[in-house]
């Protein structure tokens, strides 16, 4: 489900993990990132799981993306894979969640096309943050006694050598908010193997928010509190 930078090592966790004398466990193993939304979707399987509900081939047309599959249950819109510049080039596949019955579909195509012109400097603009939101963690990590998690990430030049970009760029409005058209990423990240990396893009276009994978599409909404509207990263 993610993309590896090049030149990376290959860090994604695995069955199990190590402590620092090299042992081996199965039980501290991490959960991986972005764990809600696929929470989400088993939950919702799970409630209707003696109803037979394929992905089914429709004839539904999404601008920028072309024929798009759908779930029954839960009422996504897939894309087939398409290359997307900003995550590297990787093939990806879009998921539109709330297209069906958006007052104004014209604002998902809208950020679809934005997103899919972008190349890597929107990302790169968004260093900063991702580093200030490595540093929380690491110092969270150290305050906790856990040393033994520590990643050395030296510069915001070199913070995303050190991420695994996803492949499932999510579409959908801000139900809550602003009722603009958000792009979310779920990543993998070295410095927090459970929780991961969201990298939020507002109407497509620029990086709004990063963090932990949370399912919200602000930290406004993720915290409830309006004065974090506009906040890129939450510090602890």
């Amino acid at each position: 489900m993610s993309a590896r930078l090049d030149g990376e090592q290959d860090t994604s966790p695995g069955t199990g993990t190590y402590d620092s004398a090299g042992n081996s466990s199965t039980e501290l193993a991490p959960r991986g990132p972005a764990t809600l939304r696929n929470e989400r979707i088993a939950e919702e399987e799970a409630a209707t799981e003696d109803v037979a509900s394929p992905t089914t081939v429709t004839d539904v047309q999404i601008p920028g993306l072309g024929m798009v599959v759908e779930d029954g249950d839960l009422g996504w819109y897939y894309s087939a894979p398409i290359p997307v510049a900003v995550l590297g080039g990787t093939a990806c596949r879009f998921v539109l969640d709330g297209y069906d019955n958006d007052p104004v579909p014209e604002d998902f195509h809208a950020a679809i096309r934005t997103f899919r012109a972008l190349d890597r400097s929107a990302l790169g603009a968004a260093t900063s943050s991702i580093f200030a939101y490595y540093r929380d963690v690491m110092d969270e990590a150290r305050a906790d006694g856990g040393d033994q998690w520590y990643v050395e990430v030296d510069s915001p030049h070199e913070v995303l050598d050190h991420v695994r970009l996803g492949n499932e760029p999510t579409v959908s409005r801000d139900p809550y908010g602003d009722r603009h058209v958000y792009i979310s990423v779920e990543c993998e990240c070295d410095w927090e193997p459970e929780h991961g990396l969201q990298i939020v893009f507002r109407d497509g276009a620029t990086v709004t928010k990063v963090g932990p994978y949370d399912d919200h599409l602000t930290n406004s909404a993720a915290y409830g509190d309006d004065q974090l509207d506009g906040v890129v990263n939450r510090a602890h």
